[in-house]
């Protein structure tokens, strides 16, 4: 069997705290929860899934010369993930505080050492990747001006080294922060562009996925839009739709499941799967997510 191509993932690294709550938020009061403390991060998480179907991969990212950033490295070496990871002296790691509550989450970040993020640091690590075929980025560096300058680096860098590229969009928020216009200046080009139903909206407005799905081809190659309980859409440049079903599962917490689903639709994607069988691959994993607390896998 041929080894997998190496995939370089580019974005966050963060510690999640992450409170499955039974009910409703008694606010300014006690609600019941069970709290985890994990690693996370867009970026860390989608690297840990594609470790864990066997594709070798390199994580670029930054933590904070402290404790948790050390944990989280530890970790992320642990599962066979090679980490180009700088620990920056003056941010902490990033932090996510997680209220999960059936399909529905919300979170709240710090993303500290995130921050600092290079483009000098992105190039250095997919220079020191020769072996490298792909490059997926979570949007986040490119979501906050700080850090955008690696984003773009990133993409750049791919592009002249011959890699494919796919960009995960991350957030709705700050997508409407930054505006469709320029997220998608940004982006333009890559072969494979990953969103949710929420970001799909932002992006190209209109209700239907598998519109969405066409409309955002005239920017990346292929387009995917995550729709959760009702599935996952593909389009390509001609204009032909795949819809897949998502597998039906007890949802325990959903943090995590779209990077577990960027990490399935990728590998599939890199080894010549059809559109369907991408999606099914993606949605696999994906279940295998929610199925417990957390964003990485069970182990």
């Amino acid at each position: 069997m041929n080894r997998p191509p190496r995939v370089v993932v580019v974005g966050d690294v963060v510690t999640d705290v992450v409170a499955v709550v039974a009910g409703p938020l008694a606010i300014g009061s006690d609600t019941p929860a069970e709290i985890r403390v994990t690693g996370g991060g867009q970026a860390a998480n989608t690297a840990a899934w594609l470790a864990e179907l066997g594709v070798p991969v390199t994580l670029v990212g930054a933590v904070g010369d402290d404790e948790a950033g050390r944990a989280r490295v530890a970790e992320l070496t642990r599962a066979g993930i090679d980490c180009a990871v700088v620990a920056y002296g003056d941010r902490p790691t990033g932090s996510v505080v997680v209220l999960a509550s059936g399909v529905e989450r919300t979170m709240l970040t710090e993303r500290g050492a995130n921050e600092r993020l290079t483009g000098a640091q992105v190039r250095s690590a997919l220079a020191g990747a020769s072996d490298a075929r792909h490059l997926h980025l979570s949007a986040y560096p490119l979501l906050d001006a700080v850090s955008r300058d690696a984003g773009l680096a990133a993409l750049a860098a791919a592009r002249e080294g011959g890699l494919t590229t796919s960009v995960d969009a991350a957030s709705a928020a700050p997508l409407r922060q930054v505006g469709a216009a320029a997220f998608l200046d940004w982006v333009r080009g890559v072969d494979l562009l990953l969103v949710n139903a929420d970001e799909a909206e932002v992006l190209a407005g209109g209700t239907d996925p598998a519109e969405r799905a066409r409309t955002l081809t005239a920017t990346a190659r292929y387009v995917v839009v995550k729709c959760g309980s009702a599935g996952s859409v593909w389009a390509g440049p001609d204009g032909t739709v795949t819809t897949a079903p998502a597998q039906r599962v007890a949802v325990v917490d959903v943090t995590g499941a779209g990077d577990a689903f960027a990490a399935g639709l990728i590998a599939g994607w890199l080894a010549g799967a059809t559109p369907a069988a991408a999606l099914a691959r993606a949605g696999g994993l994906g279940a295998r997510a929610v199925a417990g607390v957390g964003a990485r896998p069970p182990g």
